[in-house]
């Protein structure tokens, strides 16, 4: 069972009319309306399930800036400066922490990878992270008993809680007066003349001359009923969490990643632990659509992602022939994606991570999940007006780094919406590049 995101209770009246509609309430949708909100304007943001009720709520916690692609780091940057503010910003609490990330690393490969990357990207964009020796290794981790070649570490990453962040900022976003509306799915985008309309719900028509579509996993099939080409296909990823170490505070305070496992403290003492090599992907209609756009990926990834074929391809091969806005749409239909976790990836994972930290041995899990990670061809994620279609702005495609980079997104999108100036360089997420 999926950890459920603290409550965010939903406004009553759909509204008629609005300035800015955004079609998701997960963490990249809710920061723009946030944004948006304190720069004045009125902005509604439809979920057809609950706040943060899918990756959101459902990824590791990490606020990560080391290791990242370099069209991104100017983005992360800008988000891990606004997390560290947040808390006062929202009135509320987060869960962030800075506590410093490591990669532990024994594959030579790796060493060179992160060392070349520390010293091109990390240093000249303004992230402190550096490689590391078995002695800080020890000064950090005094539990640990594993011999490492090395490691990279960066002191000013962090963590923060998926269940309470984006749940927080959309309380924040009402008192803004942003209207939230869950179980309220969009079907459609309404057009006319070339132009966005509006956005045809499950509870009516709501018009608009600007829509955002933030949805995560979803924005893919929205954007199909649109006949745009959208790129994205979905991994899932494994996740379990524990209950506090017996002893208090005795085990590792940081967050870090090793041999096949990754783990994270957690506010109430226990861990978040997953696997950090493999996942699987359900094999889709788009699987096939996009083959070409993603080969390169699914080359590099073909011995960690493990595909298989399941319930998944029938259902959304239906869906493609269901367009019809006055229907009940698959939006409706699955309110929630909650895949099943691969019980092997998380027992491999604990079992490495007990060999190299044996103060985890007697351990208790609580939960075991999964969720759904919306991945582009490049990992980089698209952040972009849509030129074939005035009044689209497409966020989406975070290949699992939206949690840590949501707040800088949404502020991003927001930029995008009004023509303010972006607040990092938004080249490198254009729509255009796939299509």
């Amino acid at each position: 069972m999926a950890p459920q995101p603290n409550p965010v209770h939903s406004d009553e009246t759909l509204p008629t009319r609005s300035e800015v509609i955004i079609i998701g309430g997960g963490i990249i949708g809710i920061t723009t309306a946030l944004e948006l909100a304190e720069r004045g304007h009125e902005v509604t943001v439809l979920e057809k399930g609950i706040i943060a009720g899918e990756q959101s709520s459902r990824n590791w916690g990490w606020v990560r800036q080391m290791g990242r692609a370099p069209q991104e780091i100017p983005l992360i940057v800008e988000s891990t400066n606004i997390w560290k503010t947040l808390n006062k910003r929202v009135e509320a609490e987060t869960g962030y922490v800075q506590c410093g990330i490591t990669y532990l690393l024994n594959n030579d490969k790796d060493i060179t990878h992160y060392s070349h990357w520390s010293k091109e990207y990390a240093a000249p964009g303004g992230i402190k992270s550096e490689i590391i020796g078995q002695e800080k290794i020890d000064q950090l981790f005094p539990q640990n008993t594993a011999q490492w070649k090395a490691a990279l570490y960066t002191a000013d990453d962090g963590r923060a809680e998926p269940q309470w962040a984006a749940t927080a900022i959309a309380h924040a976003a009402r008192k803004k007066g942003v209207k939230i509306f869950t179980n309220c799915a969009v079907r459609g985008i309404d057009t006319s003349a070339g132009k966005v309309s509006g956005v045809v719900t499950e509870k009516g028509l709501v018009k608009s001359s600007t829509v955002v579509i933030a949805g995560g996993a979803w924005s893919k099939h929205l954007c199909d009923r649109l006949g745009l080409r959208l790129p994205q296909l979905t991994t899932i990823s494994s996740v379990l969490r524990t209950k506090p170490l017996e002893g208090g505070s005795d085990g590792p305070m940081v967050t870090a990643s090793g041999d096949n496992y990754t783990f994270r403290k957690r506010q109430d003492g226990g861990y978040t632990i997953s696997p950090d090599f493999y996942s699987y992907s359900a094999l889709t209609p788009a699987h096939f659509k996009y083959v070409f756009d993603f080969l390169p990926l699914l080359v590099k990834n073909f011995k960690t992602t493990k595909m298989r074929l399941d319930g998944r391809f029938f259902s959304e091969f239906a869906d493609i022939f269901n367009t019809r806005l006055d229907a009940v749409s698959p939006f409706e239909k699955m309110r929630i994606l909650d895949p099943k976790p691969v019980k092997w990836m998380l027992d491999l994972a604990l079992k490495n991570l007990k060999r190299d930290f044996p103060i985890f041995e007697p351990i208790q899990t609580v939960e075991r999940w999964a969720g759904v990670i919306d991945v582009t061809p490049d990992e980089v994620p698209i952040i972009d007006r849509v030129a074939a279609l005035e009044g689209l702005i497409i966020s989406t495609g975070f290949s699992g780094h939206g949690f840590g980079i949501g707040p800088a997104a949404g502020r991003l999108t927001a930029d995008i919406v009004t023509g303010d100036k972006p607040c990092v360089n938004p080249t490198p997420f254009k729509y255009e590049r796939f299509s």
